[in-house]
């Protein structure tokens, strides 16, 4: 047996346990384990005991923040030498998209490695880290999503990283496919907005369109949540492009309609009623 695992966790929030919780002591010994395990050399106990320290009052991503900080002090100081140690470190794969409870998020610090010291070279040697950044990303996204620290990265060179997200909309993973969309989402949830994309979302149309059929759920939920975003801040963008989308809609992607302008209607947007009225 495999001794690469995260903690068991609840399906979902429960009432009395914040999700906080989900990154405590037996998550921190855990990782401390794993990372162990593929390096002798990394000092376990004094991983957890000096991340440990004044954790209890800080949120969930509060801690991710945390731990990865504490990760930068006892892994290699070479960014691309300790990517390499935590991807060996990972646990196998999700093996399906839906029902996967609240464990994963015991992956949240890693993103939040990624996100602070995988873009500036400063932390590589002086080497461009872009590569291994996104290799990891790729990697890790299998297993929870890395759609919060991509964001970085379009942030800092906002082509190279839609390039790549291009290619892995192709990609036979559906936790990949699912990255491309809800990675470039302007005003994603629990995450700082893309300003760029709020100010002009076409860039990642192109993503939307290709996975607008997607064959599994969990990337079409997405790109409709996707476009409520858009809707937010361009509604005849959004109306404009489920109008194109409903013509000769297969009951997948009128559905994705229908969720996608689930708040203009609400709102009482007349196009989005019709649409949606349409979309039955």
């Amino acid at each position: 047996m495999s001794i690469l695992k995260i903690p068991a966790a609840p399906n979902a929030i429960q009432k009395g346990s914040p999700l906080k919780m989900i990154l405590d002591k037996a998550a921190v010994n855990q990782l401390g384990k794993n990372l162990q395990a593929v390096d002798a050399a990394f000092e376990k106990e004094a991983f957890v005991k000096n991340t440990l320290k004044e954790i209890n009052q800080l949120s969930i991503t509060q801690r991710s923040k945390h731990i990865a900080q504490s990760l930068k002090i006892y892994l290699p100081n070479n960014y691309s030498e300790a990517i390499e140690i935590i991807l060996k470190s990972l646990s196998p794969p999700l093996n399906k998209t839906e029902g996967n409870g609240l464990a994963p998020l015991f992956y949240m610090p890693h993103c939040s490695y990624i996100a602070e010291y995988g873009v500036d070279p400063i932390f590589n040697k002086g080497m461009d880290p872009f590569n291994a950044s996104m290799h990891a990303q790729y990697e890790l996204t299998k297993r929870f999503t890395c759609e919060f620290s991509i964001r970085s990265f379009i942030a800092n060179d906002e082509a190279r990283t839609m390039r790549t997200l291009h290619q892995w909309m192709k990609d036979a993973n559906p936790h990949v496919r699912r990255l491309c969309s809800e990675g470039t989402r302007p005003r994603l949830p629990w995450s700082t907005k893309i300003d760029s994309f709020v100010k002009d979302p076409r860039p990642s149309l192109s993503i939307l369109d290709a996975l607008k059929n997607d064959p599994d759920l969990y990337v079409r939920r997405s790109v409709a949540n996707h476009i409520g975003d858009i809707a937010k801040d361009h509604i005849e963008l959004a109306l404009e492009l489920c109008e194109k989308w409903l013509i000769g809609a297969s009951k997948e992607l009128k559905w994705l309609i229908r969720h996608a302008l689930r708040n203009p209607a609400k709102k009482g947007n007349l196009k989005a009623l019709e649409l949606r009225k349409n979309a039955l």
